[in-house]
């Protein structure tokens, strides 16, 4: 029977003790045990009515002797049994409290996680004038470095990444900054230049190139798109320097003519040098008021 059915002893029953040989009752796998006494009951036990009002159930009856089973509505061991069940129930209910509340604050720390790292990716595919990070090959690297060569001065690349130019010029024996907009990658181009030992002669700086002047700057280097191309020709036309080097990777520049132009496909490199700029500038300049040109 299950254990429920054990209401119908008599609520008189005393609990058994090691005195009277009794073993208490306790659970196994959900029913409960009942344990055989220790000593037998003499043929004067009494009738096996009375024996049951008192909560003890005969196996044999009339005046064989036989071995007793014993039954407690409440027992120590079976309550604390129950006890132990109870609390395990609780437990497991307190877990799943609190993965309830633990589960949607690791959800949530994820994605302000993933949102942090790549938002600086993504946010400049959003501006009218984006420039996008794509990692300049090593034929790059090299073509801009045979542009610069007997060139002296500050070097700057507008739009950094991760770093690249600005250390292989450091290299070479230059002062060079970098400017990005991702902190992500100016972060990790200045771990870059500490590892490769340059990092006393490299600068990045978290900026938008829009709001930088590059009128310090006798060498400049850009990997740019073809929609900032325009703009950024004009800004430059006004800030460069009477001695500078504008150098431009993947796309030339819309309306300047190169001084000198490297490589091929992608990996062309074009080279305009200020005083060129200036000179084509005033010819326009002199063009559209009717003058012929020098």
């Amino acid at each position: 029977m299950r254990i429920r059915n054990a209401a119908i002893l008599s609520k008189n029953t005393s609990p058994p003790n090691e005195n009277n040989g009794t073993i208490h009752l306790s659970r196994k796998n959900g029913f409960p045990r009942f344990p055989i006494c220790r000593r037998r009951l003499s043929e004067g036990a009494g009738p096996a009515t009375s024996l049951c009002s008192e909560g003890v159930w005969p196996r044999a009856k009339g005046n064989s002797p036989g071995f007793l089973f014993v039954m407690s509505k409440i027992l120590a061991e079976g309550s604390a049994t129950q006890e132990v069940t109870l609390l395990t129930i609780a437990d497991e209910d307190s877990t799943k409290r609190n993965w309830g509340v633990l589960l949607p604050g690791i959800i949530g720390g994820t994605l302000v996680a993933l949102y942090s790292v790549t938002i600086p990716f993504i946010a400049p595919a959003l501006r009218k004038h984006c420039l996008p990070f794509v990692p300049a090959t090593s034929k790059q690297i090299e073509n801009v470095l045979i542009m610069l060569k007997g060139r002296k001065g500050m070097l700057v690349d507008i739009g950094s990444g991760d770093g690249r130019i600005v250390i292989a010029a450091a290299k070479v024996g230059f002062k060079a900054v970098g400017y990005e907009l991702n902190p992500w990658l100016v972060w990790y181009s200045r771990y870059r230049a500490w590892r490769e030992g340059v990092h006393q002669d490299v600068n990045f700086y978290i900026s938008d190139l829009w709001k930088i002047s590059f009128s310090q700057y006798t060498n400049i280097v850009i990997f740019g798109v073809p929609q900032m191309m325009p703009q950024l020709e004009k800004k430059l036309g006004d800030e460069l320097l009477q001695d500078a080097r504008v150098i431009a990777c993947r796309f030339p520049f819309p309306h300047w003519r190169p001084n000198h132009s490297f490589g091929e496909g992608i990996d062309t490199v074009w080279a305009y040098d200020s005083r060129s700029i200036r000179i084509e500038k005033e010819d326009d300049t002199a063009l559209d008021k009717g003058i012929p040109p020098s």
